[in-house]
């Protein structure tokens, strides 16, 4: 049984609870109202995607896609840009559930790649990415501009 499905308006609040704690983790203030309005933007104008564990009614975890392009190969692709699982239900196989479900739709898409980034410290994270076929560049270098 799936219990991975696309995030809809009726969901925003649980959504934006975990998508607030999620930013909690990466040392951000907590700010309730404006992960309310942020999650409430990317549902209605649906420029990304935002996948959900559903069980019972309950939101236990979320991931959110955005889509880009490659140039190189002329193909669209998606950059997974968040993972987040509720505290109190991890180690019950929800991340992997959430990532095997961005891959299926990423390959159902015909998207040339899924990128993401993680920080160096998150190891149990890593893991999971390396165990589902993600490797990290040795070729490329990320650089980033903070404005």
């Amino acid at each position: 049984m799936n219990y991975v499905v696309l995030a809809q308006p009726e969901d925003l609040e649980p959504v934006a609870q975990l998508f607030n704690a999620y930013r909690i983790f990466y040392k951000q203030p907590s700010d309730l109202d404006a992960a309310t309005q942020f999650i409430q933007n990317r549902l209605h104008q649906q420029d990304s995607k935002i996948f959900i564990y559903k069980k019972d009614n309950q939101i236990f975890g979320f991931t959110q896609l955005y889509p880009t392009y490659s140039s190189i190969s002329m193909k669209h692709a998606w950059i997974l840009n968040d993972l987040y699982v509720d505290e109190q239900h991890r180690q019950q196989g929800i991340a992997e559930a959430l990532m095997q479900h961005a891959i299926e739709f990423a390959q159902h898409t015909k998207a040339a790649y899924i990128a993401l980034e993680t920080c160096k410290t998150n190891l149990k994270a890593q893991a999971l990415y390396k165990k589902l076929g993600f490797v990290a560049s040795t070729d490329m270098l990320f650089l980033s501009l903070t404005l």
